[in-house]
């Protein structure tokens, strides 16, 4: 043990040495370790649990997926208020929300890929809005009768398919609501 003094004994000499004659340098370089330090301290985040802001929602194994047509959701279009509907109602039931444009010709046979693509997905419910991607879901859905439809427009209700009148972003929101409520109690 006695050599590991000595050494240190060296070392502090060495930079007793060093500095000699530098004192500016050394008062600077001081200034900047000490500065770097305490700008560290307070500048470093917190890991308090009270400082700690989630950064993800925990959603629940449910999803809700809109379909439209090539338009999208921007607003002042049709399918824009059944999109805030539909977030309305994944914030109330922690069911995940997503949506796809159908892009290419407006026809029925283009679109119904796009509809077989969410079924693909999982999705737990398929809403559609704008004339080509009703059509295409109702096609699709008595193929599949563990997914819930929603069309947004005219028309009757069938088996798993159900109609939300156009424009009513509430009636929208509550449908779609209570199907994902019931199904994130299933879950």
């Amino acid at each position: 043990m006695q050599w590991s003094w000595q050494w240190l004994g060296r070392i502090w000499s060495a930079s007793r040495g060093a500095v000699r004659g530098r004192p500016v340098v050394f008062g600077v370089g001081l200034g900047v370790v000490v500065a770097a330090a305490v700008a560290a301290v307070f500048l470093w985040p917190s890991t308090g649990k009270d400082d700690v802001e989630p950064t993800a929602r925990a959603y629940r194994d449910v999803d809700a997926c809109l379909l439209t047509d090539s338009r999208g959701i921007s607003p002042g279009l049709p399918a824009a208020p059944v999109w805030a509907g539909m977030q309305d109602a994944s914030l109330a039931t922690k069911a995940r929300a997503s949506f796809l444009s159908a892009t290419g010709p407006d026809t029925q046979a283009n679109v119904v890929p796009y509809v077989n693509s969410l079924v693909q997905e999982h999705c737990s419910v398929v809403v559609a809005v704008g004339s080509t991607p009703v059509n295409a879901v109702r096609s699709v859905a008595p193929r599949h009768k563990g997914v819930h439809f929603v069309v947004v427009g005219d028309g009757a209700d069938s088996a798993n398919v159900s109609v939300v009148r156009e424009g009513d972003r509430t009636k929208v929101r509550e449908h779609v609501r209570e199907l994902l409520t019931s199904l994130t109690r299933a879950s």
